[in-house]
């Protein structure tokens, strides 16, 4: 699939520092790229600021949500959004703080030519991970280490947000049985769409720490995630 039949969908909070340069990182891959920034009203007035740079460098719009609900709920919310364009046939999530490089997305999304869901990891042979801390390394390894014991979707990383996939594959999703609006959302993904039997692939993606801006991962975050893993693995995920 092409660049110019693609929409990445991007959630934000407090993304003021990054969302200007994102887009404009963007935009400079492909004219037609659609992109969508769904904002939970950020204090730091991402959301505004997204309007402006959507005037800009269309086609780009902004879905403002009310509060903060979640990484999870937002990206399914674009999801929902990019649907409404017949002209997509493909649909990137990643995040705004350049985390996942934008010059990886064409080869991510020519990748769905021969599967329904591509995922860049951090743990596959190739992949770096630079600037996390030591304790956040061992949390994300033993994290996906676990989920990948006890989920049926043989991934190497169920938790990082840089995915591509069909039209068809988010079609598919049933967003009313994802329960976590948080991070652990993606594993739910994952295991619906893997139950449907669409097909996955994996890449290896250099997944940087934010250089700007705070972080959004915080304890309760972790302990969701965790808590999410094992109400899956308990479900039969």
């Amino acid at each position: 699939m092409k660049l110019a039949e693609t929409c990445v969908v991007i959630p934000t909070y407090n993304e003021r520092e990054n969302i200007v340069r994102l887009a404009e990182s963007l935009r400079g891959l492909c004219p037609e790229l659609r992109i969508i920034i769904v904002d939970d009203e950020s204090p730091d007035g991402t959301g505004p600021l997204g309007e402006e740079t959507a005037k800009r460098l269309p086609p780009m719009r902004v879905i403002h949500r009310k509060g903060k609900g979640g990484r999870g709920s937002a990206c399914l919310a674009g999801f929902e959004a990019a649907l409404e364009d017949p002209g997509t046939r493909a649909i990137v999530e990643m995040d705004a703080d350049f985390s996942h490089d934008p010059a990886e997305l064409a080869e991510t999304v020519a990748l769905l030519a021969r599967h329904d869901v591509v995922v860049r990891s951090r743990y596959l042979p190739g992949s770096r991970i630079v600037d996390w801390s030591l304790r956040r390394r061992v949390f994300s390894r033993c994290a996906n280490l676990f989920a990948r014991r006890v989920l049926n979707v043989k991934l190497s990383d169920y938790t990082n947000g840089y995915r591509a996939y069909t039209r068809a594959a988010v079609s598919a999703l049933e967003p009313d049985r994802i329960e976590s609006s948080g991070y652990i959302a993606l594993s739910e993904i994952a295991v619906q769409l893997h139950a449907k039997g669409l097909r996955f692939a994996e890449l290896p993606t250099t997944f940087v720490n934010r250089r700007r801006g705070e972080s959004n991962l915080g304890w309760r975050e972790i302990s969701c995630a965790i808590r999410g893993i094992l109400s899956l693995a308990w479900k039969g995920g």
